[in-house]
């Protein structure tokens, strides 16, 4: 008996490590004015970044369908336990639309182990906690004691991002259009993260300069982080791989993190962050 890990593709890590791992993911849906694809599936990540630049309007995005879920759950040996790790339940109806499909699937499968996990972040946090599982599923742990660890990393992993830009979210309607012109006059960026109640956004900081802010986003890995020598940090990117770069040097420099993954933000996390945005994660205990 094995446990299948599945997420939804708001899980910004790199495809060939979560195929290695026999990862599943659901793919969230992404319309572009009258045209609509699959993330991940019909559209993928550097398309998405050129469609962004072209685009008037920002892109929307829609959760896998109760269906969706369920004909990836009818797609998985009998003989198998379900672990789905989803998207913040503040951010999107991915989660209930997995609770929905797992009810959908008991009824027909009875004796079948499921359960379906509220992250409480996205990106390269859900990255982390998915990771985890998938780990010890391959080495054969028990589906009650990954649930378990999933559940701890759920409430221990911190997803913090600097934005670049203030474009997208003026363009979104989350900063007001008036303040958010003096703001990048001012070169101000934002320091966010995904809240520990919720995973809902909120503000960090507000820096102004390039240089304050990135030394500001170091610093704050510190201040949350302990006994970071046991712990992998994944650290994301929206279309700047360069910047990514320079600043896993300096993670390193400062961190003794065992483990460095790098990745680039998908349409979800992307659209919000605009060009230029970075992000990390990593369990902070």
């Amino acid at each position: 008996m094995a446990t299948r890990i599945i997420t939804d593709s708001s899980v910004d890590f790199p495809e060939e490590l979560l195929n290695e791992l026999n990862v599943t993911v659901v793919p969230l849906n992404l319309l572009f004015g009258d045209e609509e694809y699959k993330a991940g599936v019909d559209l993928d990540t550097p398309t998405f970044y050129q469609k962004l630049k072209k685009s008037k309007e920002l892109p929307k995005s829609s959760a896998p369908s109760p269906q969706d879920f369920l004909t990836k759950f009818e797609e998985t040996s009998p003989e198998d336990d379900i672990l789905v790790v989803a998207l913040s339940e503040a951010l999107s109806s991915t989660y209930d639309n997995a609770v929905l499909a797992k009810k959908m699937f008991h009824e027909e499968h009875p004796d079948r182990n499921i359960e379906v996990i509220n992250s409480k972040t996205a990106s390269s946090g859900l990255g982390i906690i998915v990771y985890h599982a998938a780990e010890m599923a391959r080495d054969g742990h028990s589906f009650n004691d990954i649930v378990e660890q999933a559940h701890e990393y759920t409430e221990d992993t911190l997803t913090m991002f600097l934005l670049d830009t203030l474009e997208n979210v003026i363009k979104g309607g989350r900063l007001d259009r008036v303040r958010g012109t003096i703001a990048s006059a001012l070169n101000i960026k934002l320091l966010m993260k995904a809240s520990d109640d919720d995973g809902s956004l909120e503000v960090l900081d507000k820096i102004r300069g390039n240089k304050r802010a990135i030394r500001q986003f170091i610093q704050k890995i510190g201040d949350y982080g302990h006994n970071l020598e046991d712990k992998v940090i994944a650290v994301a990117h929206s279309n700047c791989e360069d910047k990514a770069r320079a600043l896993i040097d300096q993670i390193q420099e400062r961190y003794p993190f065992k483990q460095v993954i790098l990745s680039t933000m998908g349409p979800l996390i992307g659209t919000y962050a605009g060009e230029g945005g970075l992000l990390v994660s990593f369990k902070k205990n």
